[in-house]
């Protein structure tokens, strides 16, 4: 039996968000008791190709999955155990949002089997939350963390977001600062990105209102910051935007980054089988031995340890240095990568501009 990672994608969410550009909307109760009812059918049908495999973690995002009802957050994972076998120890998160969440519904989560939590906040600043449009308040936020807690989660990521409109790099050292004095198990730290066709978009993706963003030198501080103070609390950076104590970082994360085979389910879902990838409602598309190599790095350099050079040669049955020998000869001499044992990874100066470099590996 191979080993899976599961998606299950919840589209619902109380109100969008201004920067949001994922698959959610408002909806009604009978809505997202229709939807559940098909999302269980629909794990359901995977029960012939589920013998293959052994399930490793399980990721339920959205959307909004804690605006869910305990029962039905309940049915979802009867029909997953009746599908599929999961690890005794498997990683199982489910996203929530200040809010939204009860003590009747996360007492729910733990009989269910769910064992991670991973809390939507965002900033410390009441007037940063506005402008990006969340339901919450940081007081409200308090309360959803100190309810987990005390219902007995131990393992919890809190989500915080930086280059907000109008916020300055003192502003966001006193969110981190306030965050990680909690100790969350994981702090995932990332910066705005203005999607197109979304209300950000519009208001500060080109003319005036876009001099209220941080400019690029201060939100090259703000991510520099983000691994020293966290550094100060006990963090450990293992991925370009993820901070955890040790021995909690996000095992399913790290399987989208080895490229672990994943199946999604729901709307918005994406999946990665046998070198087949496809989005929910697609055809799938097999990935040439090119794409999977281009994948294998550029996925694998967002690790803060790199990419295995052996494991490249045994996935594909060339040496790294055959495939992409003048490229890494060149960021080894931009001092943009470096080589440690058998890994190659990115340098400090390469994580400022990981994007670029990951490009370089898009194969002609």
């Amino acid at each position: 039996m191979k080993p899976l990672e599961l998606y299950v994608h919840i589209p619902f969410c109380i109100k969008k968000c201004l920067y949001c550009d994922f698959l959610s909307a408002p909806s009604a109760g009978e809505e997202r008791q229709k939807y559940v009812t098909e999302l269980c059918r629909q794990i359901r049908t995977y029960r012939k190709m589920a013998k293959a495999y052994h399930v490793v973690s399980i990721f339920i995002g959205g959307g909004t999955p804690s605006i869910l009802e305990g029962e039905q957050t309940g049915a979802v994972f009867d029909a997953i155990h009746d599908t599929f076998v999961l690890d005794e120890d498997a990683e199982i998160t489910i996203e929530m949002n200040p809010g939204t969440v009860t003590e009747e519904k996360l007492k729910a989560y733990h009989k269910a089997g769910i064992n991670r939590l991973s809390i939507g906040l965002q900033s410390a600043e009441n007037e940063e939350l506005k402008i990006l449009g969340r339901i919450h308040t940081y007081e409200e936020f308090l309360d959803t963390y100190r309810l987990a807690r005390e219902t007995g989660f131990r393992n919890i990521n809190v989500d915080l977001m930086s280059a907000i409109p109008g916020q300055r790099l003192s502003g966001w050292e006193e969110t981190l600062k306030k965050v990680a004095g909690l100790r969350p198990e994981h702090i995932s730290a990332y910066s705005l990105i203005i999607e197109e066709g979304t209300p950000f978009y519009e208001k500060y993706g080109g003319g005036r209102d876009k001099l209220q963003l941080p400019d690029d030198e201060e939100e090259r501080e703000m991510y520099r910051s983000t691994k020293k103070i966290l550094g100060e609390y006990g963090y450990r950076r293992y991925e370009i935007s993820n901070y955890a104590f040790p021995g909690y970082e996000c095992r399913h994360n790290l399987g989208y980054w080895n490229r672990t085979e994943y199946l999604g389910i729901g709307t918005g879902a994406a999946s990665l089988l046998n070198n087949r990838r496809w989005n929910h409602g697609e055809e799938p598309v097999i990935l040439s031995i090119q794409e999977q190599m281009e994948e294998y790095m550029f996925l694998g350099l967002r690790k803060m340890e790199g990419v295995s050079k052996s494991k490249f040669a045994g996935e594909f049955g060339r040496g790294m240095e055959e495939v992409y020998g003048k490229v890494l000869k060149r960021m080894y001499g931009l001092e943009l990568m470096e080589e440690a044992g058998d890994f190659v990874r990115l340098t400090e100066r390469g994580i400022d501009v990981s994007n670029a470099v990951m490009c370089e590996f898009l194969l002609e």
